[in-house]
């Protein structure tokens, strides 16, 4: 028999191959996966397996699911029913919006990688929060984006920062990067003054600002800020991109890009060369799950719960790193940033704490310069409390056991 089988250095890979970094937080999954021991998983960004509302949703599909063309092809755009439904759940929120800017998408990713497509060149400049989401800043270098981080604190990414990155670089980003309400990872959100200066100096610049929004729904403490979307009114330059997987759930993998009309149809084209159209199952679901009603008792239970959540892990981290560790507060979403102090290496830790029977991002995960070794990210919203503060006292014995 012939083999036909060719070392990858004899491909000939595309140049961008080489940029395709993955994402460190998406392959913990089948990391833990193999584990065979008991690990409190603070790791994933993700709802509990209990904080998915599956009774309702099975109840949506026998009811949305029973038609003959439910499992056909659906229009790119979206299925009208999802459409109007959302419409309709949007209605007099800050992500209020109206037909002709919407695209359903295949979650939240898909919005991300149309955005890049759509308006990046190779070697363009993108501004990217630091730290920021994983997933979004590879996004941007798979198609060759030239990548600024800017520094975030507790009021979100800082302006000044962003104006003096701009200054070093000697040119205007074509892409602004942020998640700014419960940021990913920090848990952080931008100030109301800082979201109206990052639109005017998008606008001063003619920079495209794309506005990662996943958790904004899920506030539990705190007044709330105007989304970027809402400041924006109707600006052409924010791209808007939003997802029920932190909402409802992620394997549904159902979204929507909220974008200036005159986009419509190149969205239409880009989103044909990926999938033709979202499930429309799924979409289906998701409409007759909108329109039963579930949405606003669904939401207003899981933002009590992460709230107790977040705080037995604020809690538990003071009992056990209580001078040793700073950690942020957030006011809603998923997640704590936590900082250790110049002698502990998060990614060295990470292997002697999978034994120890916990699981964490270290914080280089989110930064392409690597710029947080002696941080991580800690996810509160998918573990009970009584499991939280097990996790971070085997957190705290993994961080003795290396002798830091």
């Amino acid at each position: 028999m012939t083999s036909h089988t060719t070392a990858a250095t004899a491909l000939p890979l595309a140049t961008r191959a080489d940029l395709l970094v993955g994402s460190v937080i998406d392959s913990s999954t089948s990391l833990l996966a193999r584990q065979t021991h008991d690990i409190v998983r603070f790791a994933m960004g993700s709802p509990a397996a209990e904080a998915i509302p599956t009774a309702q949703l099975g109840e949506a599909a026998r009811s949305s699911l029973s038609g003959a063309d439910a499992f056909d092809y659906a229009a790119t755009e979206g299925d009208p029913g999802l459409r109007s439904a959302l419409l309709e759940t949007l209605a007099g929120t800050t992500d209020e919006t109206s037909e002709e800017r919407l695209t359903i998408t295949a979650g939240g990713m898909q919005g991300l990688d149309l955005a890049a497509k759509l308006f990046v060149d190779p070697g363009d400049l993108v501004t990217v929060e630091s730290p920021t989401y994983t997933n979004g800043s590879a996004t941007a270098l798979a198609y060759q984006a030239e990548l600024a981080e800017i520094e975030v604190d507790q009021e979100g990414m800082s302006i000044d920062a962003l104006r003096a990155a701009v200054e070093r670089a000697g040119r205007t980003p074509k892409l602004i990067y942020t998640v700014p309400t419960f940021q990913n990872p920090s848990g952080t959100s931008m100030s109301l003054a800082r979201r109206q200066e990052l639109l005017e100096l998008a606008r001063s610049w003619g920079s495209m600002v794309l506005d990662d929004d996943p958790y904004g729904m899920l506030r539990f403490a705190g007044d709330p800020v105007p989304s970027l979307h809402e400041l924006a009114a109707g600006d052409p330059l924010v791209f808007s991109v939003r997802t029920f997987s932190k909402i409802i759930a992620p394997g549904l993998r159902v979204g929507w890009v909220d974008a200036d009309p005159a986009l419509g149809q190149l969205l239409i084209h880009a989103k044909q060369s990926m999938d033709t159209c979202t499930n429309l199952p799924a979409q289906r679901l998701v409409a007759e799950f909108l329109r039963a009603g579930h949405l606003e008792q669904h939401l207003a239970t899981q933002r009590e719960e992460y709230r107790r959540r977040k705080e037995a892990m604020q809690a538990a981290l003071t009992e056990h790193f209580s001078g040793r560790a700073t950690w942020t507060d957030p006011e809603g979403g998923f997640f704590l940033w936590v900082s250790f102090g110049d002698d502990l290496d998060t990614e060295a830790l990470f292997e002697p704490a999978l034994a120890e029977g916990v699981a964490y991002i270290p914080g280089n995960a989110f930064s392409p310069a690597r710029r947080f070794p002696h941080d991580l990210r800690l996810c509160f919203a998918s573990t009970p409390p009584d499991r939280i503060h097990e996790g971070v006292a085997r957190l705290a014995r993994a961080v003795e056991a290396v002798g830091a």
